[in-house]
């Protein structure tokens, strides 16, 4: 069953998680992600679920922690600042191999900043963002259905690879209202996915052991390689990426969730002057969609990279182009929304 509800991004985050039969919520407040939490407070109770306001982002990912290894769909969410102090603990659920979601509706930094939208925290979400050799699941959705989407599509995920999965949005689209299609009638939690590893008592079985304190010579060694394993399957089965008008461009815009949109409106108004302009938006930050941007790599006179930072996404950009065709950018930090005229100028630039 399914109908179209008007809903602002935070709240779609929300429901897309009860709606993937999301168990556990553990949240602490902070700007622009808040009313995901005041959501949660209510769906969670009105489904008899669990929900917990933390002591701290620390507290909410152990938690997290906790509840996973108990075999538990759980989330946590913050923005940018919170998901920094969360870092400690997605180390420590990678090393166990935890399953487990965590939303970044990301603001301005670095520091406090400011609590507008923003796309600073790439380099975190992509490159692991704690300590030790990692890497988590990161989708970038660039709408109010997506980011519901999306957040019931991580909960599978990080069952199916036993990981953490990031769903990295900003604060754009966390304020933002559009039309949602719900689909309800999901399988109860976890019925579909066989759980033979978690910690649920041992009177009837053999006692398990999960850690990640590996200090057996050789021991962490082979574990990082196993990790590193798991690491190529969901870079060969989990890319996800969608291109627009490729076919005849000179140039291929490439932006990820807001940045995204702006993208879109840019491809038009170019297009309208005559100018062939494609898009690349990658949904899946990591894995990234190296292939897609290799091949076009190949055609293309360059390649125009917009973000809400001062460039991080640029960079996975120009490693997979390995200098087959030049990588601009423009970008604007701390909140700063990238204009549609000044990027049509670049374009016009880059074309003559």
């Amino acid at each position: 069953m399914e109908n179209r509800v008007l809903m602002k991004g935070n709240d779609a985050v929300g429901e897309g998680a009860i709606q993937a039969g999301c168990q556990a919520y553990f949240g602490y407040p902070i700007t622009p992600q808040n009313e995901l939490t005041a959501y949660m407070a209510k769906r969670m109770i009105d489904e008899g679920r669990v929900f917990i306001q933390a002591e701290s982002e620390i507290a909410a990912i152990n938690m997290v922690f906790g509840a996973s290894l108990a075999g538990t769909r759980a989330m946590t969410s913050s923005s940018s600042p919170g998901i920094s102090l969360k870092q400690e603990g997605i180390s420590y659920m990678v090393g166990c191999e935890l399953p487990g979601v965590i939303v970044n509706i990301q603001r301005g930094g670095p520091g406090l900043g400011n609590i507008s939208g923003a796309q600073g925290d790439y380099f975190q979400a992509t490159r692991g963002g704690g300590h030790g050799d990692y890497y988590v699941i990161v989708l970038a959705p660039a709408s109010v259905q997506e980011m519901y989407d999306l957040t019931r599509e991580a909960f599978d995920l990080a069952d199916k690879y036993r990981n953490p999965v990031i769903v990295l949005a900003d604060g754009i689209l966390g304020q933002m209202l559009e039309p949602v299609k719900i689909v309800k009638g999901n399988p109860q939690p976890n019925s579909y996915i066989k759980k033979d590893w978690i910690l649920d008592g041992c009177k009837r079985r053999e006692p398990r052991m999960i850690r990640s304190l590996l200090m057996e010579e050789g021991l962490l060694e082979e574990h990082n390689w196993k990790l590193n394993k798991k690491y190529e399957m969901i870079k060969m089965s989990e890319v996800r990426v969608e291109t627009e008008n490729l076919e005849d461009a000179e140039l291929a815009l490439v932006g990820y969730g807001t940045s995204a949109r702006i993208s879109t409106e840019a491809m038009k108004a170019a297009r309208q002057k005559g100018m062939k302009v494609g898009i690349v938006r990658p949904i899946t930050l990591w894995p990234f969609p190296q292939k897609v941007i290799a091949e076009n790599a190949e055609k293309l006179k360059a390649f125009l990279v917009l973000e809400m930072s001062l460039g991080q996404m640029v960079e996975d950009v120009r490693l997979a182009t390995n200098g087959r065709c030049p990588v601009y950018f423009y970008g604007r930090p701390g909140g700063g929304i990238p204009e549609v005229d000044v990027i049509v100028d670049r374009i016009e630039s880059i074309l003559k």
